[in-house]
């Protein structure tokens, strides 16, 4: 009989360390092999920032650019958010940044071309849970912004739909801690969007109803 390979069962739970700091997280997390998507992914992608940030930023997964480098938010989006951020009275530098799934998930229209990026499914999303919720455990944020319907769902289930509760300031329990959140847009929408100004005031408004929350 053919030995199941980690990736099957769809949890990180098993590589995930008990009672280490964000360093022993992430070395753990550059192992992790809890669902498929890292046999395409160049390098797990893992939060940064400070383990005592107020506020932590949740996306849904890195991009092409962050996965190249290895550390989330330094594409487009990342400079996008950064600027609307310090425009909302939030330091960038003192906010800690992580996304729902930790791998990059692509396709490719021909071989060699521009990798195009796609959704993480929901079995995805619960298969990297136990990675946001150590750090969660550790970082103990006062408020998480949630960055886009994909990062809701994976903290709030599969009904949360961000247009119907952004910039409002909700209440709930997160793998097993009362926490405080504020949703909005992921930032690359903002990028897409035909109007892109209004999109980028739509994200500063959600924002300074983050700042207000953590005032």
């Amino acid at each position: 009989m053919a030995t199941r390979a980690p990736e099957d069962s769809y949890t990180a739970a098993p590589f995930v360390p008990e009672g280490g700091d964000l360093d022993a997280l992430r070395r753990a997390a550059a192992e992790c092999r809890g669902c498929p998507l890292h046999r395409d992914a160049t390098r797990t992608v893992f939060g940064a920032g400070a383990v005592d940030a107020r506020v932590m930023l949740v996306g849904e997964q890195p991009g092409d650019q962050e996965d190249r480098q290895g550390k989330p938010f330094v594409g487009p989006a990342g400079k996008l958010l950064d600027r609307a951020l310090g425009e909302a009275g939030i330091d960038p530098g003192e906010a800690y940044v992580t996304n729902a799934v930790k791998h990059f998930k692509f396709t490719r229209a021909e071989p060699r071309k521009r990798r195009i990026h796609k959704a993480p499914s929901l079995r995805e999303m619960t298969a990297c849970g136990p990675w946001l919720a150590a750090e969660l455990a550790l970082v103990e944020p006062e408020l998480i912004v949630v960055l886009g319907a994909t990062a809701g769902k994976a903290l709030l289930g599969s009904s949360f739909r961000v247009t119907q509760v952004r910039g409002t300031v909700l209440e709930e329990e997160i793998h097993g801690r009362a926490e405080r959140l504020v949703p909005t847009v992921h930032p690359s929408a903002v990028l897409r969007a035909e109007d892109r100004e209004g999109a980028y005031q739509g994200l500063l408004s959600d924002l300074q109803v983050a700042a207000r929350a953590l005032s």
